[in-house]
């Protein structure tokens, strides 16, 4: 929807995430980037005397503004629009110290988010970091984002996408024990991965002829049985559904050297059977600018690739620059999906 002066910018909600954790942080240091402002009507979700008091802490000279309604926004550079729905007080919760109020808070905002997407009334969400036990203390029984993105929109099939300039990955599963991953494993659920995955590079990252490469489970790809059976027994079938649905993707290749032939650019993605197996390649490239997105979902939405970093919450030294990709990535892909 446009801005009062005709500007196609698309409003991203900008979820606060977990109060006593670096978010309200690295709001306000991204937010203090004049160019988000081009491309987007930053809105943030969460609560405004927090980030007064760290806009205040940090001297980050930009001022909050509280709002009722997305519609009620300034949307300028110098002021930060926050739609207040908690009254925590930043003078007494302590940094790193998760509470139920807290753990509630962040649900909140999350939820709420959502919702405006839905409606329509945002055109894409950007999120910052929660943490889990938190959210289970107050009393919400989701592993993560993802968990709660999906249950809200009635999504059944979605992806868990990193991306960053060099890398791209998909998980084929996501928070779970390792002993449970192959037990996890299907054809069907490894083929939706690299279908939605492949819709995604056409769709939102305007890749024409998609390149996606699976990683095998096993070490060197299961060497023909030796070290196990899964690439032939689950992956490869669902290999062959892809391609005879006309993506082009490889066989299951050893992980130990596939990720060094995506970072070159010889793929556009890599489907990775476990959560480790794609992050830690990806974080070794991308810890400070990667995003996360949810990939499937009616509605846009991208995040922050880090955590909560309670070790260093409220001291001033988070780096704001995974959160500033996130929002311009929500704004770009926020355009293509709605308009």
């Amino acid at each position: 929807m446009p801005d009062n002066n005709g500007n196609p910018r698309p409003v991203v909600a900008i979820t606060m995430g977990d109060p006593v954790g670096i978010g309200p942080e690295i709001i306000v240091k991204a937010l203090s980037e004049h160019f988000l402002y081009k491309i987007c009507r930053p809105l943030v979700l969460g609560d405004v005397r927090v980030l007064a008091h760290t806009s205040e802490r940090l001297n980050a000279g930009v001022r909050c503004h509280d709002i009722e309604k997305e519609g009620a926004g300034v949307y300028n550079y110098g002021t930060i629009d926050v739609l207040n729905l908690s009254d925590l007080n930043p003078e007494t919760f302590r940094y790193g110290k998760p509470s139920p109020a807290t753990g509630a808070a962040m649900v909140k905002y999350i939820t709420e988010a959502i919702d405006m997407a839905m409606e329509k009334s945002v055109g894409a969400i950007a999120t910052a970091p929660i943490n889990k036990l938190a959210m289970h203390t107050a009393g919400f029984d989701f592993d993560g984002h993802t968990e709660i993105l999906a249950q809200r929109t009635g999504t059944s099939d979605y992806v868990m996408m990193l991306a960053g300039k060099r890398l791209r990955v998909s998980l084929v599963t996501i928070h779970c024990a390792l002993s449970e991953v192959a037990r996890r494993l299907s054809a069907q659920k490894i083929f939706t991965t690299i279908r939605i995955t492949e819709q995604a590079l056409r769709e939102r990252f305007r890749i024409k002829a998609p390149r996606i490469a699976v990683a095998g489970l096993n070490p060197h790809a299961g060497e023909g049985g030796l070290f196990g059976d899964e690439e032939s027994r689950v992956i490869s079938p669902a290999v062959q559904a892809a391609r005879e649905a006309g993506i082009n993707v490889t066989e299951p290749l050893p992980p130990d050297t596939l990720f060094h032939h995506a970072q070159k650019g010889e793929y556009d993605a890599v489907v990775c059977m476990y959560h480790d197996q794609g992050l830690i390649p990806f974080k070794m490239i991308h810890f400070s600018d990667g995003v996360n997105l949810t990939l499937g979902l009616p509605i846009v939405r991208t995040s922050v690739d880090h955590g909560t970093a309670y070790n260093i919450a409220g001291k001033g030294k988070a780096d704001p620059r995974s959160l500033i990709a996130a929002v311009k990535m929500a704004a770009e892909h926020g355009m293509l999906q709605n308009g």
